[in-house]
C-alpha cells in the first residue's frame, strides 16, 4: 500500500496534521517509512511483512489446536476409538474397544496393557467393567461378545449373536445383558452361560439399564415405547407408548440411584420421567428448537435428546442436546433452572457421585464441568475430538476419540 495515498485519505481537510508528518520535511524516502511503520501497523505493511503476519497467525491457530490439557495418551489403537470405560472398584483401569478389531485393558497411571482382548471381527464398539471389575465385556458390531477375567487376563465366556445395540452388566451379580437390533434383550450368568430372551416388539432395542434393585430393566425402543421387565419372570410389566411413549427412538436412559424413576431420552427431542412402578409418565422436558424455521423432521433430527442423567445429592436432571444445549430442570417443579450452552453438540453428560457438578463431552473436542446450581462452567478441558468419556470419582475423565487415542484427564476444581 502507498503511505501517502493513505495519508490523504485520512487526513484530506487537516492541513495542521498533513504538516506533521509531511514526507517531504522530514526528507525520509519509502525505505525509512517502511521501517518506521514497521512496529506500527503489522498488518498494513509490504507483501513480506504480510506474509509475516500470516505466519503468526498459523502458528496461533496451531497451538490452539495442538492444546492437550490431558496428563496420559493411550495410543495402542489403529483406528478410531468408539468405547471407554473405568473400572468402578478401583478406579485404575480402563478398557476401550476400536475400529480395530480390538479391545485393550490398560493402567489409567502410565498407560501400560494389562491385556489385549483379542479375536474380534468386527470394529469393538461396547465394553464395559462388572459391578466389581472382575471381569470385562468386549462386543463388536458383528454380535460377538466375549468376557475376560481380570485377574487371570484369559478369555472366560463368550457368544455370538445378532447386530448388538448395547451391553449392560447387573449392579450386583456376574449377568450380563444385551439388545439386539431385532429388539431382543439376551441376559446370560457368566461364566456359566445360563440363558434368559426379554422378547423384544420386532424394532431394533436402543437402549437399555438395569435398575438399582437389580430385579427389574427398562428397555428404550426404535419405535417409541419403552419396556419395564421383570428379570425374573421375564415379561414386561408396564409398556410405555402411544402417546406416553415417544414419538421417535430411544437415544438414552437414566434412573435414579433408588429406581424409583427412570428418565428417557429421544430424537423427538424430549424427555420423560416415568415411574417405574407404576409405568406412568410424570413430567416431559424439551427446550427450543435451534432451527425454529426448519422442517418439523429437520427440527426433531437437530433437537435429539443425547444424554440424561440425575443428580444424586440433589432434586436435579439433566438432559443434553445434540444441538449443544445443556438444560438443567428442577425434578419436583420440573422448571428448567439453567441452559449451558455448547459451541457443538454433546455427545454425553455424567454427574459426579456425590455433588451437584455434571459433566459433558461434546463435538467440538472439549471436556466441561458445570455447578448445576448456578449454571456456571466450573472447567474445561481439551485434547482431541471426543467420541464419548468416563468418569469416575470426580476427579479422573477417559476420553475416546477418532484420532485413534484414548487420553486421561486429571479433573481440578479450586473446591478440592
Amino acid at each position: 500500500m502507498d503511505y501517502s495515498d493513505e495519508n490523504a485519505v485520512q487526513f484530506h481537510g487537516d492541513e495542521e496534521i498533513i504538516e506533521v508528518i509531511d514526507l517531504n520535511e522530514t526528507e525520509q524516502n519509502p525505505d525509512d517509512l517502511a521501517d518506521e511503520f514497521e512496529d506500527v501497523d503489522v498488518g498494513e505493511t509490504e507483501d513480506g511483512d504480510d506474509e509475516q503476519d500470516d505466519w503468526d497467525t498459523d502458528d496461533e491457530m496451531e497451538q490452539e489446536k495442538e492444546q492437550d490439557d490431558s496428563e496420559l495418551t493411550f495410543s495402542k489403537h489403529t483406528g478410531s476409538v468408539f468405547c471407554v470405560s473405568l473400572d468402578p472398584a478401583t478406579n485404575s483401569l480402563a478398557v476401550t474397544g476400536g475400529e480395530d478389531d480390538k479391545a485393550y485393558v490398560w493402567r489409567v497411571s502410565d498407560g501400560e496393557v494389562l491385556f489385549e482382548c483379542t479375536g474380534h471381527k468386527d470394529s469393538v464398539t461396547s465394553v464395559l467393567f462388572s459391578h466389581d471389575s472382575s471381569l470385562v465385556a468386549t462386543g463388536d458390531m458383528s454380535g460377538l461378545i466375549k468376557v475376560w477375567k481380570v485377574e487371570t487376563k484369559q478369555e472366560v465366556w463368550s457368544f455370538e449373536v445378532g447386530d448388538l445395540e448395547w451391553m449392560e452388566w447387573h449392579p450386583c451379580a456376574p449377568v450380563l445383558l444385551a439388545g439386539m437390533a431385532d429388539g431382543n434383550v439376551w441376559m446370560w450368568k457368566i461364566p456359566g452361560g445360563d440363558c434368559k430372551t426379554l422378547q423384544g416388539p420386532g424394532c431394533q432395542s436402543t437402549s437399555g439399564k438395569v435398575l438399582p434393585d437389580g430385579k427389574r430393566a427398562v428397555v428404550g425402543y426404535e419405535d417409541g415405547n419403552v419396556r419395564l421387565w421383570d428379570l425374573k419372570q421375564g415379561n414386561a410389566t408396564h409398556v410405555i407408548k402411544g402417546h406416553d411413549g415417544h414419538q421417535g427412538a430411544l437415544t438414552c436412559l437414566a434412573c435414579n440411584k433408588d429406581g424409583s424413576l427412570v428418565l428417557t431420552g429421544s430424537v423427538d427431542g424430549r424427555a420423560k420421567l416415568i415411574n417405574t412402578a407404576t409405568g406412568k409418565v410424570l413430567g416431559v422436558f424439551s427446550v427450543d428448537g435451534a432451527k425454529a424455521k426448519a422442517s418439523q423432521e429437520d427440527a426433531e433430527e437437530t433437537n435429539s435428546v443425547e444424554s440424561v442423567g440425575f443428580c444424586n445429592v440433589l432434586p436435579l436432571i439433566a438432559v443434553a442436546y445434540l444441538y449443544g444445549t445443556l438444560a438443567i430442570y428442577d425434578l419436583s417443579s420440573q422448571v428448567l433452572r439453567h441452559k449451558c450452552q455448547h459451541q457443538a453438540g454433546i455427545v454425553k453428560l455424567q454427574w459426579e457421585e456425590s455433588s451437584s457438578v455434571v459433566s459433558t463431552c461434546s463435538l467440538d473436542g472439549a471436556v466441561r464441568l458445570w455447578d448445576a446450581r448456578s449454571g456456571t462452567m466450573v472447567s474445561e478441558y481439551r485434547g482431541h475430538q471426543i467420541l464419548t468419556f468416563s468418569i469416575r470419582e470426580a476427579s479422573m475423565a477417559v476420553t475416546a476419540s477418532g484420532d485413534h487415542q484414548a487420553k486421561v484427564f486429571c479433573l481440578q476444581r479450586p473446591d478440592r
